[in-house]
């Protein structure tokens, strides 16, 4: 609304008005002597007891990527590096890298799983999506799938957080074998000792 041609009425002006006054600048003395944020203030207390500690990986989505003797193989074609092998909340985070077109499993999940498509492209027999790179994919858990990687797709590189466990099934869903977050540490703990890394290697990865 324009005010500048506002004429208040007889009533309106009689209306009492309010003066605040303006907040005084804060001298630069004053302010440089002023206490810290609040909210900037570290936690004061000591964290709870039994507490895993952190996990911090760097350079996960360049460096990690990299063709290295790290990735643990499951085939000749397929292999994983582990981010966070969740033993006491039975789940785990990897990165699974396929470089061969085909189909890699059938399987039911019987917990929930996250995915994230750093590289390529992959889908389902069961779904008419194909998740490519960038992509986010939720799987519910109880959903059983067979993941293919389609024809053109040289190497593929997802980001999966697996909670649970999944089983290894025929089309009837008779199951074959099965895979959690101890099959997953099994395996890497026995490459690791392949390489000739310390024992306790693979204790970084563990929580």
């Amino acid at each position: 609304m324009d005010l500048d041609g506002f004429v208040a009425s007889p009533s309106q002006e009689s209306i009492p008005t309010m003066n605040v006054a303006a907040p005084s600048p804060v001298a630069p003395a004053a302010a440089a002597t002023a206490g810290p944020d609040q909210l900037a203030i570290p936690y004061a207390l000591p964290q709870v007891p039994y507490m895993s500690p952190d996990l911090v990986h760097l350079n996960v989505l360049d460096r990690w990527l990299e063709n290295d003797e790290m990735w643990v193989p499951v085939t000749a074609s397929v292999s994983f590096k582990p981010l966070l092998l969740c033993t006491s909340g039975g789940y785990y985070v990897n990165l699974l890298r396929v470089r061969k077109a085909g189909v890699l499993s059938r399987h039911r999940h019987s917990g929930a799983v996250h995915a994230l498509v750093l590289k390529g492209r992959w889908q389902y027999l069961e779904h008419d999506w194909v998740a490519e790179e960038g992509s986010y994919a939720h799987e519910p858990a109880g959903e059983t799938h067979t993941l293919v990687v389609p024809e053109g797709v040289s190497e593929m590189i997802t980001w999966f957080h697996v909670t649970g466990g999944y089983t290894y099934v025929d089309p009837q869903g008779v199951a074959v074998g099965y895979e959690d977050v101890f099959t997953k540490l099994e395996a890497a703990r026995r490459h690791y000792k392949q390489l000739g890394l310390p024992d306790d290697y693979i204790e970084r990865f563990i929580r």
